[in-house]
């Protein structure tokens, strides 16, 4: 045997290419391997920009010893969690199972069969090869008692996956969440809980809804206070733009430096939502936010062929942080006499506040005049530094939220480049990620270099790619985008239903893992269920299609929502956009009063608003009998298709909308 991951689109695996490892890809030839050898599977899950990741592949997976131990009493697979998230999904369910835990790496012992027998995370070298030796042995003296209790845990996660009765999720329940959210919130600090503390992106998203919908006082406090502290700390980029993924400590202050492409494309959608809101926080801030995320997407993220990489690396040159930290000598040597007002603007203190007297960057007061100056001579020294590693793999699913946030940007803040943006990789994706099948397109998860990977797209791939098109054909008018998404939509609901109103993660013809793995909680990224609830109910208020497939989706996390609401974020949101729409406004026509007419809808906070504009020739189902004005251009608003009367003008369009969006009514 050999190394197998040298032809891997997947830039993780290719880290291991050269590891002294037999590793192979997931697959049913190392299944078989593992049958005929009749030796137990370490399967090993991980991503490109994970830290502790390469930790364990430099402590283990390049050592010798370690090496012939695992050749030799196993059959090594290595996994990108970003790429097959249905494997990880089901041994992540088997490792929290086990042992109270979970993270990456992820380290599994399974039976030929693919069933878990142990699971862990991060082995240092010692206890690493101390537990080969074990799993080994117990392999050779007690195979029975292993397979057993394979078999058991395989069927222990079976029911684990039951998640419950459908729960619609109304008015009361909303409400209840925002209460139990009040529970959870750092008044302090902004955010919820306690350390480590990740970005919420869906759960201010579904606070942003709910104050739009109702004027809750109290969810847009806890979304404004949150998005201000985390944009004021050192999750934030505040030179490049972008947010990190996690803060270690409680108070934003020091990051876990990776830079994942699905947490910048959600928070750069929260921070435009703020911005529109208007709030307490500073619209002038969540706008800075929001532009500075958008354009490190392009700029950091964006790749040749008009798709945005996966991720930028947690470590430079096997040193976390190396490239983001400053002492107040370095800020100096870029800003001479300035340097020692900027330090102490940026929070760079003397003593530190992450290693060898070093400071990540906060705005811990307000930026003066000077400070674009500033940004950009700083930001300018720190690209002459080592600089992290790019994972360029394009996630569908990813692309797709990066799509509906750019394209909400670039539209509501009139940067037609950004919208410009969002059509190159809506184009990409719709060329190089689906692929014909015999009952309607079938979606890729995965590609690189502009080839595609052999991963089949998850619920999510679809439901966030659907989002993203849906966005986009609001801001263009681009009817194709609506088919598209269409087509999207019709697959999932033939292949991925669970039959109770959710969606399973894998399709029905999908490769059969040991549980079909469903999910309805909403951590980093929306789930299978949620984000084809979103898609649907947006689709639906377009087209007036398969509004009662929304509301069952949305159901179907409603007792996820109940339980803990701080992993129902996008169901919330979604829930949210269902109570207070279906609002449809169609303009019709293309002079200036109906471009003014347009900006206007798009100004609105209501999160059950949705816009169709073009010329009356152009077809779409919100403007089919809708004609033009005698005078000119004609604005519809619209519930649920059921429309007031024509209006002319933006100042009687505005009367409608007030009307039609009113949190009385």
């Amino acid at each position: 045997m050999a190394n197998l991951l040298a032809d891997s689109t997947s830039p993780y695996l290719r880290q291991h290419a050269d590891n002294p490892v037999h590793w192979q890809e997931w697959g049913p030839e190392a299944l078989a391997q593992a049958r005929e050898r009749d030796v137990p599977i370490l399967l090993s899950v991980g991503y490109a920009a994970c830290h502790w990741c390469h930790v364990m592949a430099h402590e283990s997976f390049e050592d010798e010893t370690v090496a012939a131990a695992v050749n030799t009493d196993f059959v090594a697979i290595k996994v990108d969690r970003e790429e097959r998230p249905d494997i990880d999904a089901v041994y992540m369910r088997a490792t929290q199972a086990m042992t109270g835990a979970g993270g990456w790496p992820m380290t599994c012992f399974l039976t030929p069969a693919g069933e878990p027998f142990h699971c862990g995370t991060y082995y240092p070298k010692a206890p690493f090869l101390q537990l080969l030796r074990a799993v080994h042995e117990v392999w050779r003296d007690n195979r029975s008692a292993v397979v057993d209790g394979g078999v058991k845990i395989a069927d222990d996660l079976r029911t684990l996956a039951d998640v419950g009765a459908p729960m619609p999720i109304g008015e009361d329940q909303l409400a209840d969440a925002v209460s139990h959210l009040r529970l959870d919130f750092d008044p302090r600090r902004g955010g919820f809980g306690s350390a480590p503390k990740f970005p919420p992106s869906m759960v201010l998203e579904f606070l942003l809804r709910h104050a739009a919908r109702t004027g809750s006082g109290p969810a847009l406090a806890m979304a404004e206070a949150t998005c201000e502290a985390m944009a004021r700390g050192g999750i934030y980029d505040q030179l490049a733009g972008g947010f990190a993924r996690y803060s270690v400590d409680a108070a934003w202050v020091v990051p876990h430096f990776e830079k994942m492409l699905y947490d910048n494309a959600q928070l750069l959608r929260v921070y435009l939502h703020l911005f529109r809101a208007g709030g307490a926080a500073g619209s002038a801030l969540a706008r800075r936010v929001a532009t500075e995320t958008a354009e490190f997407l392009l700029r950091d993220l964006g790749t040749a062929q008009g798709g945005f990489a996966s991720a930028l690396d947690a470590d430079t040159d096997g040193e976390e942080g190396l490239t983001y930290v400053w002492s107040p000598a370095e800020v100096s040597d870029v800003l001479g006499p300035d340097g020692v007002a900027a330090a102490e603007l940026l929070g760079v203190s003397p003593e530190g506040t992450f290693e060898a007297g070093r400071s990540t960057l906060r705005m811990v007061g307000e930026p003066p005049a000077q400070w674009p100056q500033w940004r950009a001579a700083l930001l300018a020294a720190r690209s002459r530094r080592p600089q992290p590693a790019r994972d360029d793999k394009v996630v569908t699913s990813w692309n797709g939220l990066a799509i509906a946030a750019l394209a909400e940007a670039g539209a509501l803040l009139d940067r037609p480049e950004w919208v410009a943006a969002a059509t190159r990789c809506a184009d990409f994706l719709l060329a190089v990620h689906v692929v014909a099948g015999e009952s309607g397109p079938r979606l890729l998860r995965t590609s690189r270099d502009g080839v595609a990977g052999d991963a089949a797209g998850v619920a999510d791939d679809y439901g966030n790619l659907a989002e993203g098109l849906l966005a986009l054909h609001q801001a263009t008018g681009e009817r194709r985008l609506l088919d598209a998404a269409e087509g999207l939509l019709g697959t999932a609901l033939a292949h991925f239903a669970d039959g109770d109103g959710g969606f399973f993660d894998t399709a029905d013809d999908a490769e059969a893992l040991v549980i079909r793995p469903r999910g309805l909680g909403d951590n980093a990224e929306p789930s299978g269920t949620s984000a084809l609830a979103g898609a649907l109910l947006t689709f639906s208020a377009l087209t007036g299609r398969w509004r009662a497939e929304a509301d069952a989706a949305i159901a179907a996390g409603g007792e996820v929502a109940r339980r803990d609401a701080r992993f129902a974020g996008w169901t919330l949101a979604v829930a949210e956009a269902a109570l207070a729409g279906p609002v449809q406004v169609a303009v019709v026509g293309t002079d200036e009063v109906a471009e003014e007419m347009v900006r206007l809808a798009r100004a609105s906070t209501s999160p059950g608003l949705v816009l169709a504009f073009g010329a009356p020739e152009d077809p779409h189902p919100l403007r089919v009998d809708r004609p033009l004005l005698r005078g000119g251009s004609a604005a519809y608003v619209c519930r649920g298709f059921v429309c007031d009367l024509p209006v002319g003008t933006t100042a009687q369009l505005r009367e409608q909308l007030e009307a039609a969006t009113d949190r009385r009514s």
